[in-house]
C-alpha cells in the first residue's frame, strides 16, 4: 500500500491530494538526482569563477589589466594557434601514412606513435631545455665545433621553443582520431577523385581530408583545450599565459579574487572556442561507405616515397619520445645515488593515493551518470550530463580556483556551527584538506571515465534489462549485480586513464593539496623552477612509466 502524506496535522490524508509533488517525486528519482548532483558539482565552482567580477580587487586588478592582460591575451592566442597548426601537421600527417598508406615499419608506428602521450608537457619542456638551452649539451658541443653556431642557433626559450614542444606532446590526440578516419576510407575516396580527373595529392585535400574533419576538429579541440589548460610548461619555459598569471595573483599577490577574475576570462574563451566548433559543424553530415575497415586496401608507397615515410615517422618518435625518455633515463642513473632516499617513497605513496581515490571516485560517479542516461533518455538527463563532463575543458588552474572558493564558502558556517555545539577547536574543517583535491580531481577528469563507461553501456541491450526486470531484478540490485559485471573492461579502462592523468596533473596538486602532501609531479615543479633539470628527471621518470599503461592499452585497441 502506497504510504499516504498528511498535511496541516493530519487533513487531507490519502493518497497525494496536490499532481504537482506527486509529478516531481516520480519525476527526481535517485538517477536524476545523482544526474542533478554531479552537474551541480561542476557548475558551482564555475558560477563562482563567472561571478568574481563582483569583488573588488583594487590596485592589483588594475596592475594586471592595464599592463599584464593585453599581453597574457596574446601569448595565450600565439600558443594556442601554433600548438593547434603544428598538432595539425603532424598528427594528420601521421594518421594518413599509417591509415591510408602501406610503408617499411608501418605495424610498429601505428602504435609507436601514441608514446608521447604518455610524457607529461612539462616533463618533455624541461629535457628540451636540458638539452638545447645555451649550458646544455648540444650548444655546448656545436659551440666547440663550431665557434659561430651561437649566432644562427635559436633562442629555445621562447614562443617558437615552446610551440614545438607542445607539438610534440599533443600531436597524438590529432594522430588517433585522425587515423580512425583515414583507416575507414582506404585509397577508395582517392580512386573515385581520381576517376573524376582529380591527382592524388588533389584527392587527399578535397576528398580525404574533409571526409575526416569531424575527427580531426575532434582531436583539435582537445589540443587546444590542454594548450589552454597547461601550467607546467609555459612556467618552466617563463612564457606567461592566463594559467600562470592565475597561479602568480593567487600566490604572489595573495589575492584570489583576483585569480578568480582571470579564470573568468579564460572559461569564457574556452566556452567561445567550444561553441564555434560545433556551429562549424552543426549543418555538416558525414558518412562513410559501410564497408569494413578491414576491405579496403592500402595505398602501397614506392621508391623514394616509402622510406621518406618511414624516415618521417622515426624522426618525430625520436625527437618526441625516444631521445627524451633516454635523456631522463641517463641523468637518472648519474644521480640515482645521492638524490634518492626515503622522500621520493612519500611523493610516489602521495601520488598513487590521490591517484587511487580520484579513480574510484570518478568511476563511481560515471557509472551512476552513465544509468541516469540510459534509464532517463530526457532533455533533463543530457543537459545534466553535458555539464557534469565539462570539467575536461576547465584549466586546473580554474577549476582550482572554483573549488577553494566554494570550499571556503562552506567551511567557515560549518565551523562556527560545529564550534556553537560541539566545542569545535580548529578553524577549518574541510578547507585544506584531501577533499578539496580529490573533488577537483574528480570533477576535471569525469569526462574521461564518462566516455568510456558511457560506450561500454551503450553495448547492453536493452533485453538484458527487460530479462533481469522479470527476474525481480531492479533499481539498484539491476545495475549492481547487471550491468557493473558486464562493464568491466569499460570501468578498469575509465580507472586506468584517469589514474595516470592524475598521476600527471599539476596546477590543481600545486594549488589545492595540503600542507606536506608533495607528489612527484609537485616536486618535478620545484626542481625545474629552480632549474635541476637533471634531479628532476628521477621523478619524471616515474610519471612517463605510468603513463605507459593507458597508453599501451589504446595501442592494442587502435592497432591493425
Amino acid at each position: 500500500m502506497r504510504k499516504a502524506i498528511c498535511i496541516n496535522g493530519g487533513y487531507g490524508c490519502g493518497p497525494l491530494r496536490f499532481p504537482i509533488l506527486r509529478k516531481w517525486a516520480g519525476y527526481l528519482d535517485l538517477w536524476r538526482l545523482a544526474a542533478l548532483g554531479a552537474a551541480l558539482s561542476v557548475a558551482l565552482p564555475l558560477t563562482v569563477i563567472l561571478g568574481s567580477f563582483h569583488h573588488s580587487t583594487g590596485a592589483i586588478w588594475r596592475h594586471l589589466s592595464r599592463h599584464l592582460l593585453v599581453d597574457l591575451l596574446l601569448n595565450t592566442a600565439i600558443l594556442a594557434g601554433g600548438v593547434v597548426g603544428g598538432t595539425f601537421v603532424l598528427g594528420v600527417s601521421l594518421a594518413w601514412l599509417t591509415g591510408a598508406c602501406e610503408f617499411p615499419g608501418r605495424k610498429m608506428f601505428t602504435w609507436a606513435l601514441l608514446l608521447p602521450l604518455a610524457v607529461p608537457t612539462y616533463v618533455l619542456a624541461f629535457v628540451f631545455l636540458g638539452l638545447l638551452d645555451f649550458s646544455g649539451p648540444v650548444q655546448t658541443m656545436l659551440r666547440s665545433w663550431l665557434p659561430g653556431s651561437r649566432a644562427w642557433f635559436p633562442n629555445v626559450r621562447s614562443a617558437g621553443g615552446i610551440i614545438v614542444v607542445m607539438s610534440l606532446a599533443l600531436y597524438p590526440y590529432v594522430y588517433l582520431l585522425a587515423r580512425a578516419a583515414f583507416r575507414t576510407q582506404g585509397k577508395r575516396a582517392l580512386e573515385a577523385a581520381q576517376s573524376l580527373g582529380k591527382s592524388r595529392t588533389s584527392s587527399f585535400f578535397k576528398v580525404a581530408l574533409p571526409m575526416a574533419r569531424p575527427w580531426i576538429g575532434g582531436g583539435l579541440l582537445l589540443v587546444l583545450m590542454e594548450t589552454l589548460a597547461d601550467f607546467g610548461a609555459v612556467s618552466i619555459f617563463n612564457f606567461d599565459t592566463f594559467t600562470t598569471a592565475i597561479y602568480k595573483a593567487w600566490f604572489g599577490f595573495f589575492s584570489l579574487p583576483a585569480a578568480a577574475q582571470l579564470s573568468s576570462f579564460l572559461v569564457i574563451i574556452v566556452f567561445v572556442l567550444i561553441i564555434i566548433e560545433q556551429k562549424t559543424r552543426q549543418k555538416m553530415r558525414f558518412a562513410g561507405s559501410g564497408r569494413a575497415e578491414g576491405s579496403l586496401a592500402r595505398i602501397k608507397l614506392g621508391g623514394w616515397k616509402k622510406w621518406s615515410a618511414t624516415l618521417f615517422a622515426s624522426a618525430v618518435l625520436l625527437v618526441a619520445f625516444v631521445i627524451p625518455f633516454v635523456q631522463l633515463l641517463t641523468w637518472s642513473a648519474e644521480i640515482y645515488g645521492e638524490e634518492f632516499n626515503i622522500r621520493y617513497l612519500s611523493f610516489l605513496s602521495h601520488s598513487l593515493v590521490f591517484a587511487m581515490l580520484a579513480s574510484g571516485g570518478v568511476v563511481v560517479c560515471s557509472v551512476l551518470l552513465a544509468y541516469a542516461d540510459r534509464r532517463h533518455r530526457d532533455t533533463l538527463s543530457l543537459f545534466c550530463t553535458r555539464i557534469a563532463t565539462l570539467g575536461y575543458a576547465l584549466p586546473g588552474t580554474v577549476l582550482a580556483v572554483g573549488m577553494v572558493i566554494v570550499i571556503t564558502a562552506v567551511d567557515r558556517p560549518l565551523v562556527d556551527l560545529l564550534k556553537t555545539f560541539c566545542g569545535y577547536d580548529k578553524n577549518t574543517l574541510i578547507q585544506g584538506t584531501m577533499f578539496t583535491v580529490i573533488a577537483a580531481y574528480v570533477i576535471r577528469f569525469m569526462a574521461a571515465g564518462y566516455n568510456s563507461i558511457n560506450s561500454a553501456m551503450h553495448r547492453i541491450s536493452d533485453s538484458i534489462d527487460e530479462a533481469a526486470i522479470s527476474l525481480g531484478v531492479k533499481g539498484l540490485a539491476l545495475l549492481r549485480k547487471v550491468h557493473v559485471p558486464i562493464l568491466k573492461t569499460g570501468i578498469l579502462t575509465a580507472a586506468a586513464l584517469v589514474f595516470v592523468d592524475v598521476m600527471k596533473e599539476m596546477p590543481i596538486t600545486l594549488m589545492t593539496r595540503p600542507f606536506g602532501w608533495d607528489t612527484l609531479a609537485v616536486k618535478i615543479f620545484e626542481l625545474t623552477s629552480e632549474g635541476e633539470w637533471e634531479r628532476a628527471a628521477l621523478p619524471a621518470v616515474a610519471l612517463v612509466l605510468g603513463g605507459l599503461i593507458p597508453v599501451m592499452l589504446l595501442a592494442r585497441q587502435t592497432e591493425n
